[in-house]
């Protein structure tokens, strides 16, 4: 199974570059599976239901989120029936969203597991727990797996990726929206980055202008964070498996938009 995931979609940047390309990419890299990172596409935080639906439209399979999830509340209805969207597995078992799902491909059945951190970020219930029940759920019916960690410390994505390593296809990172240079394959057979970046302008401060972000954090003046729009990149990773659902390489993917 060849899959990419692409990391978080700021705003329309990133999400008309996923649009626009999502097609040209899956047939250029040979893709079995597309899953984006999309709680930051509604202006630079949250989702909107248009956008879910254009995604998938466009040549997505799966949808994860994190700690944005309920900021455009008018997703809340799709996530009570959308077999491709996970919430945080990890947050409150009331809070409206799947904790994992399993998407078809031309290669075989594919598992999407979403997590947040719980270093500098908001409280949370254990991923450990989260995931291992997951995984349980899951059992046999899906031998490929990916779980996004949407996480602010690269230990807090490690010690996950280490407890996950030869139980998942791959542990990918996300939130953070700078890509790290730490792709490997650890011993079990897990694929694992701290962050596979974002995707979206890369002239700016995780995505968002620079002007505003500088005004604020040097005066402490709050002011809306526009999102920014130049240098647009599409980032993430590519994982190819065997048929076992071990991970046998991982590329960091960056494409640079020149429309």
């Amino acid at each position: 199974m060849r899959i990419l995931f692409l990391g978080d979609i700021v705003g329309k940047p990133g999400y008309s570059a996923v649009l626009k390309h999502a097609e040209a990419i899956r047939a250029k890299e040979k893709l079995d599976a597309l899953v984006v990172n999309a709680e930051n596409a509604s202006d630079g935080s949250g989702l909107m239901p248009r956008q879910y639906k254009r995604l998938l439209e466009a040549g997505v399979d799966a949808i994860t989120l994190g700690d944005h999830i309920y900021r455009c509340k008018e997703i809340i209805p799709v996530l009570e029936t959308s077999k491709r969207m996970v919430k945080p597995a990890n947050y409150p078992g009331d809070a409206t969203g799947r904790t994992w799902t399993i998407i078809e491909t031309p290669t075989g059945p594919l598992g999407i597991i979403s997590l947040l951190g719980r270093v500098y970020m908001r409280p949370v219930d254990c991923p450990f727990d989260a995931v291992d029940a997951a995984l349980e759920e899951i059992g046999d019916t899906a031998k490929h797996i990916l779980v996004d960690v949407h996480a602010e410390a690269t230990s807090d994505k490690q010690v996950l990726a280490r407890y996950l390593d030869g139980k998942v296809t791959a542990v990918l990172g996300t939130h953070t929206h700078v890509p790290t240079a730490d792709a490997h394959v650890m011993a079990n057979g897990t694929a694992f980055q701290c962050d596979v970046g974002m995707s979206g302008p890369y002239d700016s401060i995780i995505g968002r202008d620079v002007r505003r972000v500088m005004q604020t954090t040097r005066s402490f003046e709050p002011c809306h964070f526009h999102v920014a729009t130049r240098d647009v990149r599409l980032c993430g990773a590519v994982v190819e498996a065997n048929t076992a659902g071990k991970a046998t390489s991982i590329t960091r993917f960056e494409m640079a938009i020149k429309d």
